[in-house]
């Protein structure tokens, strides 16, 4: 399946991104099916071929949440923007307060 997302370029601390039609399970730094366009994140610039985002949608290319915000943004796409959920992942290297690991090992040595 192939879906029309962001893939960032640019160097450290200072990311661009193209639009592109790329497959589904690919990686996202893998080889696009093609460039539709560029969006630049400090001027909040899109710039994207209309035509050939429309190609595409008609073919049954289906964009990523964030790529159908930005089309409806810019009047491609007729509709509601979809709200962008960002899973939080648990923080690297913290631990448990020490009396926790106490009360678990405490509570091991009993259960056994």
């Amino acid at each position: 399946m192939l879906v029309i997302r962001l893939q960032r370029v640019g160097k450290k601390h200072q990311p661009a991104y193209r639009v592109v039609v790329a497959e589904k399970r690919s990686k996202l730094s893998g080889p696009p099916v093609e460039d539709l366009g560029s969006y630049n994140s400090f001027t909040k610039a899109l710039s994207v071929n209309k035509d050939r985002v429309n190609y595409w949608l008609k073919t049954g290319c289906q964009p990523t949440p964030t790529v159908h915000n930005f089309l409806v943004k810019s009047g491609i796409l007729d509709g509601r923007k979809i709200a962008i959920k960002v899973r939080k992942g648990e923080v690297r290297g913290t631990e448990a307060p020490p009396s926790l690991v106490a009360e678990t090992k405490a509570e091991t040595k009993t259960s056994t």
